[in-house]
């Protein structure tokens, strides 16, 4: 009795060993399709201040076709006369057709905060802006640059002035 009890727990042991390292192996394959990038940008001048920091993690499903998800924040103030706080999610699909090219499709989701200073009262105007845009890029290593498309721009209310926008995407 005491044989097969040790036995069974022998084998308890090197299978829960084998699970672990199995269920670790499968963690690390996912990770290492994982990349992070993003952008960030500073813009300082007289009584101007931008500043940008868009975070990213992209996962590659193959040499082809990524998905990711990233956040967004910024900053930007004209002195005694405009500021805007704006921040927000985005998801992203890439296809790279040949490894120069890259095709996507994104869809962002940001909250808009900006404050008019006019005499003799602010104006302040916050909304939710939506974007779908659908891009094409340069790729080289991990630096992508193109062109974006908002296909929901609409002039009266965007935190942009224009539907076409570039980009440029580092990721690592």
């Amino acid at each position: 009795m005491k044989k097969n009890v040790a036995i069974y727990l022998f084998l308890v042991v090197i299978g829960s060993s084998s699970a672990q390292q199995n269920n670790q192996t499968s963690q690390n394959k996912f990770w290492e399709k994982v990349q992070f990038g993003g952008g960030f940008g500073l813009g300082i001048g007289s009584g101007y201040t931008d500043i940008t920091v868009a975070p990213n993690a992209i996962y590659n499903f193959n040499d082809h076709f990524g998905f990711g998800l990233g956040l967004q924040a910024s900053y930007n103030k004209v002195k005694d006369r405009y500021s805007s706080v704006l921040y927000g999610v985005n998801a992203i699909g890439l296809y790279n057709p040949i490894p120069e090219v890259q095709l996507s499709v994104e869809v962002e989701q940001v909250r808009v905060n900006t404050t008019l200073n006019t005499i003799p009262n602010s104006i302040k105007n916050n909304f939710w802006n939506t974007g779908l845009y659908f891009g094409a890029g340069y790729r080289t290593g991990n630096i992508t640059a193109g062109l974006r498309y908002n296909v929901l721009f609409d002039k009266d209310k965007s935190v942009y002035s224009d539907a076409l926008m570039p980009f440029v995407r580092v990721s690592f």
